[in-house]
């Protein structure tokens, strides 16, 4: 599996979804001072999660 990294803000369609505060605010700290969106960051967890689960399903 690869290593996780903060992305570029890529192009992206909107979509709303809703949080819970406190994972909200561990994102905001995740990305403070990087060039990086709330949205972005999900978005690329998201990819990493969903590719994580594709390489959990090779092995088994």
């Amino acid at each position: 599996m690869g290593k996780f990294k903060i992305p570029a803000v890529p192009h992206t369609t909107p979509k709303c979804i809703r949080f819970p505060d406190d994972l909200i605010q561990e994102v905001e700290n995740a990305i403070s001072q990087k060039d990086c969106t709330f949205t972005a960051f999900v978005l690329e967890a998201v990819r990493f999660s969903l590719q994580d689960l594709k390489d959990e399903t090779k092995k088994a």
